[in-house]
């Protein structure tokens, strides 16, 4: 796996987007299921200028996977944590393979590498508690990469949001 960290691609990458696109975005983030001529309607554009506005944010890679959320807790994976992590150390193939160990991991919903005192912060989902000590316990704290964690567990959900703001 080739990760890079220090060369992202900075500011120049971004996409800026005309009145109509801003509005198909918005709306498909509401509501990917929408008909391209209900879309069209809505954006006020024809459904042809639509199509083809669609076609070229996807390409641009502005519009992802097209997906569907679950609530969690219907599927009982309603205890959510959030885990600090801290490394042993820095290096290049100590961190691509804790990469590919949160990348494994289906549990491991969000991951951000950090500034600060810890290296990464997860969002991990687990059925119970007992099912997160589990993958604690026998998983990360075992991965050879991770020095600590500490784990701070969701008592609820106060906002949770997937549309970008525009």
């Amino acid at each position: 796996m080739n990760v890079q960290f220090y060369n992202r691609p900075i500011m120049s990458n971004i996409i800026h987007l005309d009145p109509i696109d801003r509005k198909i975005v918005a709306e498909l983030q509401v509501d990917a299921t929408l008909s391209n001529a209900a879309l069209a309607e809505r954006v006020a554009a024809s459904p042809a200028s639509c199509w083809r506005r669609i076609k070229a944010l996807e390409e641009s890679g502005v519009l992802k996977d097209t997906v569907r959320l679950i609530d969690a807790r219907r599927v009982g994976r309603g205890i959510s944590v959030i885990c600090h992590v801290r490394m042993k150390n820095h290096e290049p193939e100590n961190i691509a393979a804790f990469v590919d160990f949160v990348n494994a991991k289906s549990e491991i919903m969000d991951c951000y590498m950090m500034s600060g005192d810890w290296d990464y912060l997860m969002r991990v989902i687990a059925s119970e508690v007992s099912d997160y000590e589990r993958f604690l316990m026998q998983h990360l704290l075992r991965h050879p990469s991770v020095a600590t964690a500490s784990s701070h567990f969701a008592l609820s959900q106060v906002k949770y949001q997937t549309a970008v703001p525009l």
